[in-house]
Parts: C-alpha cells; structure tokens; sequence
C-alpha cells in the first residue's frame, strides 16, 4: 500500500493551531506552570549531582533523566528572557518573560507532535475512490491530533509539554505501522526516560515485538513457529533499550555510588506518580491499596497481550493492545491524571479514520474523556474558551467521521447517542445551575463528582468495545 501524500494544506492546520495557542498565553496556569519553573531553576543553577535532592521547593524534579535534560536545555534559553526565573529561591515566581517564555516553549517544542503527526498521516489506508481533500482520511486525521481538545487545553491552557512527549509515541506507533521496528522501539525507549507515565502501554510494545519481530515466522495454523525465532533482534532490541537506559542513567547512578549520597538522611527521592500524591483512608467505601489496584491492572490487559501473541495482526493490532493497556491503567491504575486519556484518545484516532467501528468509538471516548478534563479548567474567564473549542472538536470529529465513512452505517447506536446528549445536562447542571446554588458551599465536590461518575461510563464501555474488537478481528498474516 502507498502512503498517501500529504499536500500543502498540512502546513497550513500545523501554523493555524500554533496561532491559536498563541491566543492563550495570558490565559490562567496551573501549579505546573511553578513545576517546571523550579524545574528549570534546578537545573540551570545546580550541579547534575544535586537535580534529584534539591527540594527547597515542594516541587521536586521526579520525571526520568531525559526529560531533565530537556529542561536543562530550555533554561538556557530562558536565561536570555528573565534570569530571575532560573533562581530556585524564587518560589512561584511568574513575571510576564516568564510566562512569554514558558508558553513559547510549549509551542515550539510541539513540532516533534506536529513532525510525528506528519508520519501518521502517511500510515493511514487511503480510501478508494476521488476525494476532495477536506474529506481524506489523511486530511481528518492530522485535524484530529494537531486541534485534539485535550492537548490544547491542558498544554497550552493547564500548562505542560504533553505535545512534545505524544510526539514521541505517536511517531513511535508510526514507525511500527511503517515496519520499522528499531526505529519505533528506540523512540520508545526515549519516551520513557523522558516520563514514567508511558510504562501504561510498555507491555503492549513488549510483547508485540517479542512476538511479531523476534519471531520471523509462524505456522500454517497461525500459530507461533519457535525454530524462527531469531536471536540476533532480540539483541537489536536489548541493545536500544539497554543503550538509551544506560545514557538516561548512568550518570546519575555513577554520582549516587561515588558521592554515596544514598547513605544521606532526609533526601527527597524521585516518585513514580509524578507529583505529590494525597493518601486518603475512605470512611465509607473501602480503601484500594497500590498493590491491588496493580493486580486489577495487570488481569484487565491480560487477555489483550494474550491475544496479539496467539494471534499477530500486525501494527494495528499491536496499536489496539496498546490502547486496551491505556484505558486499562487509566481504568485501575493507582493515583492516574485525568489527562491519562489522552493516551488512548490519541492513537486511536488513527483507527477512527480508517474503521466505521472505530470511529465509533472513538466519538463515544473522546467526548466523554475531553469533557473529563473539564474540572482542569475551573476559572470563569476561561470557560467560554473551553466550551467553544470542545463544541468546535465534537461538531468537527462527528461530521468528518460521518462524511469519511458515509454509505457504511451510522456510526452511533441511538443509545450512545443519548448518553452523549446527557452530557450536556451534565456540563449546565456542573458549569451553570450548580455555581448559583446554595449546594456550592456544603456540597463543593459534587460537580466533580458527577462529572468523574458519568464519563466513566462511556470510558468503560469504550474499554469494553474495544475489547470486543481485538479478540473478534480474522486472523491477518503477519507482516513484518
């Protein structure tokens, strides 16, 4: 199959949404705006040895070597901004360079997401027949990732650099959809000393590769042929991930054994959950501990990895596993962010565009997990900015996806779509009636609480197609 042509028009959407975030600098910050603030006064003005330790600031840098460094190069740009905002005594320290400065680099580091939205676009299977461009897969795809709801308003809104992290792994799934399987594994590796977050979807990449590339061959049955297995990229693989591990943290673990800074009291160590966490014992409901929350998780992907090892289906089977190992870890994992949906959201945009059934899905999961964010944004100027992009992404996902996949069904049963209709009774009762209501001061959780209960249901349903749709899929040759 030829990889269709991006045309001109690519650039276009590329530089209108980085216009569009422009619009947002001046907008409200989260206390991430602070994190990453301090994490550039880390580590601009300390030796590497004290990155990891120095904890004047409640914000400790936790996220994996690699992203350290990515923070070391920024300060110094930064440096020829506002200098004060690399001094770590200058908690919460947002002058205007700051906040110029800390939006820009949002955005321009999102050219790795919009590079590797480029190379998706090229892996989706053109459709047959003439189309104007406005209706190609290719064209409603890079509209589907490049404008994501999500990522405009916890970037470039919340403020993070989820862009430039999805970069890597969306550029990672292409690679494999284009059978380069090195490639895809070493940008994995990358992404995930970059952050820890991205351990959701490890076991997919794991065993797609231990299966459909270190094993050449299989049986006339399907069945997995043990004499092809091949050694030698076993090796291959061992070697980029041991490799990139090695760079990300060998230097720190040299400095740890030389200087035995282990031994020292009181040090803050590096947290898996990215953040402080808040432990809460439930006096009604029974408390979930971390270990069982990781046994829930690990029996949910299960049959998911199961199926893509007894049966390959190669690159868009392995990017469905990964999509059942993120709602999976989002679903049962242990102190998850609500922009872990992301992860899902995301990659199976590419399905959407290629599958009636996807697409469904899709509409169904987006909608509930973009308005899940919605609690991120709880400002009242910035409310009409988030209902006006989120109506924007909705009428655009619905009416593309329709006209993409027109003559083949609709896309929605009646029941999907009253339960998205709902949402919206949901998001008056949350933004409007609640507010003015004397239920604001003795019930303040409610709206949260409403919002998480009902967009879990279309989270677990999406979860539960999705399943549906791996272990029902013919069995496909494995192409390498």
């Amino acid at each position: 199959m030829a990889a269709p042509v991006v045309d001109g028009w690519f650039p276009a959407l590329a530089l209108g949404v980085s216009l569009l975030k422009c619009l947002f600098i001046n907008a409200y910050h989260s206390t991430d705006f602070e994190v990453h603030r301090n994490w550039l006064a880390i580590t601009h003005s300390l030796p590497v040895s004290r990155w990891y330790h120095e904890n004047t600031s409640e914000w400790t840098l936790d996220y994996p070597p690699l992203f350290a460094w990515f923070e070391f190069g920024l300060s110094h740009v930064a440096q020829h901004f506002d200098r004060n905002m690399l001094v770590v005594e200058n908690l919460n320290y947002d002058s205007p360079m700051t906040v110029l400065f800390q939006r820009l680099s949002v955005i321009f580091t999102d050219v790795v997401f919009i590079f590797a939205v480029r190379e998706c676009c090229r892996c989706v299977q053109k459709q047959k027949g003439s189309r104007d461009v406005l209706n190609r897969p290719s064209f409603v795809l890079a509209v589907l990732l490049l404008w994501n709801f999500g990522l405009l308003i916890v970037d470039h809104i919340h403020f993070q650099y989820n862009g430039f992290l999805f970069g890597f792994l969306l550029l990672s799934v292409a690679k494999h959809l284009q059978s380069q399987h090195l490639q895809g594994a070493l940008l994995f590796a990358v992404l995930l000393n970059l952050k820890h977050i991205y351990l959701y979807v490890a076991p997919a990449y794991g065993i797609y590769l231990l299966r459909s590339y270190c094993f050449t061959q299989d049986n006339k049955d399907g069945s997995i042929s043990w004499r092809s297995f091949s050694p030698l990229r076993l090796i291959a693989l061992g070697s980029i991930v041991t490799s990139v591990c090695a760079l990300s943290f060998g230097p720190f673990i040299a400095m740890v054994l030389r200087l035995k800074l282990l031994e020292e009291a009181g040090l803050p160590r590096a947290s898996m959950t990215g953040g402080l966490v808040q432990e809460f014992q439930h006096s009604v409901l029974p408390s979930v501990s971390p270990s069982i929350t990781l046994i829930c998780t690990l029996l949910s992907i299960l049959p998911a990895v199961a199926s893509i090892w007894r049966r390959p289906r190669g690159a868009r089977g392995f990017l469905r596993c990964l999509l059942l190992c993120a709602l999976a870890s989002f679903m049962f994992g242990w102190h998850v962010h609500e922009k872990a949906i992301l992860i899902a959201i995301l990659p199976l945009s590419i399905l959407a565009v290629e599958s009636r059934e996807d697409a469904g899905i899709f509409l169904v999961l987006s909608t509930t997990g973009h308005y899940s964010l919605f609690p991120l944004i709880f400002t009242p100027a910035e409310l009409p900015i988030k209902v006006g992009l989120m109506l924007m992404f909705v009428i655009y996902s619905f009416t593309a996806l329709r006209k993409l996949h027109s003559g083949q069904g609709t896309l929605l049963h009646p029941l999907e779509s009253v339960y998205l209709l709902g949402l919206v009774v949901v998001a008056i009762a949350c933004e409007i009636i609640f507010p003015l209501s004397p239920w604001q001061q003795k019930l303040p959780f409610l709206p949260l609480l409403l919002t998480s209960v009902y967009c879990s249901v279309g989270v677990c349903y999406s979860f539960l197609r999705l399943y549906v749709s791996l272990l029902r899929q013919e069995e496909k040759p494995k192409q390498l």
